[in-house]
């Protein structure tokens, strides 16, 4: 087992009727910027609980947050919150409002001359507004985590960003606030929630049973409940292991002491940049090419992904590998998630304009081996055409 710090400042507040905890949870006399999507939240009763919930505070709302938070968005809340000097904010959506609430935090004290900084260039998030989650789409993990990524339309960038002061303070994790979610948005976050859990789980082993072992139960929990969820959204008890699976898919525990990856995360977001694909699915596309491309140095783990997981058994260690892969596949297309660049008509051009980039920007090693270069992410791209 590597050597960790694990540092996890979340409260969350889980089940039925516990949006009426947020008075609780918001300091005294704290004025507050309400951040929203689409205006889902206005017709499923969301809303209506978190303004009752809020009564007796001072309250201003930022609404139109985008499925891959828009930089100029953001921006915008920003001079909001500057001028209207909030000091708490509360994010009701999905990950993407959690993730461009991150970044508004962060960006309102910012003192460099461009926010955008933060995460072109890595600049240390020093202060940051103390804000809360009412969660309404379980996929990221975003409200128990202190990561965040931002999409920049202008220049079609997607990049990340994380520090110890975006951590939300409370998280509301209430399985009914996802009852009118589309079927494309719950395959989308049991998808985004699986691959989240892979990127820490399928590397090279550390002797860390405990963690593979949680890895597993998050990915066995996903796989059982996906087609309960995606028939019935409804139904409360599948929606909240769900929900709680995709949270502890990316809470920080599953990566305590192994080795990471993240490269088909690096990759597949220039999808998403480039193209508007949902998220979900670019890494869909990605990840399969990416674990028969790397198969020699991942081969213990995905043959225990394939044995624990997957009931594989049979056959020679490369055999089990590829058929572990091809179980991944048939899982990503039962939620009627394709998994190939044709299917989303994108090609050759694609994959050079993403080799460009990468060769602009000087990525090299990618990977828990630090080992994927500029050459071996167009030979993925490729494989996934």
């Amino acid at each position: 087992m590597k050597n960790f710090q694990f540092y996890n400042p979340v409260r969350i507040l889980f089940g039925k009727g516990q949006i009426a905890s947020v008075a609780q949870q918001v300091p005294a006399g704290a004025k507050v910027l309400i951040t929203y999507g689409g205006g889902s939240i206005k017709q499923n009763g969301v809303y209506e609980q978190v303004t009752a919930a809020l009564q007796g505070f001072d309250t201003v709302e930022f609404g139109g947050i985008e499925a891959n938070p828009h930089y100029e968005t953001l921006m915008q809340a920003v001079e909001l919150a500057r001028t209207e000097k909030v000091d708490f904010i509360l994010a009701v959506g999905g990950g993407s409002v959690v993730d461009g609430t991150k970044f508004i935090a962060a960006a309102v004290p910012f003192q460099g001359e461009d926010p955008w900084d933060i995460l072109s260039k890595r600049a240390k998030v020093t202060s940051a507004l103390p804000f809360g989650a009412v969660l309404t789409l379980p996929a990221t993990g975003s409200e128990m985590n202190s990561g965040s990524v931002v999409t920049r339309v202008s220049t079609k960038e997607k990049l990340a960003f994380s520090s110890p002061l975006t951590f939300p303070k409370f998280s509301i994790l209430d399985p009914e606030t996802c009852f009118t979610l589309p079927k494309r948005q719950i395959a989308n976050g049991i998808a985004d929630a699986f691959t989240h859990v892979l990127e820490q789980y399928l590397t090279y082993p550390v002797n860390t049973p405990l963690q593979d072992r949680q890895a597993e139960a998050v990915l066995l929990t996903l796989i059982e409940e996906a087609p309960k969820v995606l028939e019935n959204p409804r139904g409360y008890d599948a929606m909240a292991n769900f929900m709680w699976a995709a949270t502890n898919a990316l809470n920080g525990t599953l990566a305590a002491g192994v080795v990471t990856d993240w490269s088909t995360h690096y990759v597949a977001h220039e999808l998403t940049a480039l193209h508007g694909i949902d998220h979900a699915r670019t890494l869909a596309i990605v990840l399969p090419a990416m674990l028969r491309y790397r198969r020699a140095g991942k081969l213990q783990k995905l043959v225990q992904y394939g044995q624990r997981v997957w009931n594989i058994t049979a056959g020679t260690d490369e055999e089990r590998a590829e058929a572990a892969v091809q179980a991944t596949v048939r899982f990503f297309e039962s939620l009627e998630i394709k998994t190939r660049l044709s299917d989303y008509e994108v090609g050759e051009e694609t994959i050079r304009h993403i080799v460009q980039r990468f060769t602009e920007r000087g990525v090299k090693n990618l990977g828990e081996r630090a080992d994927v270069q500029i050459a071996d992410v167009e030979q993925i791209l490729t494989l996934s055409l």
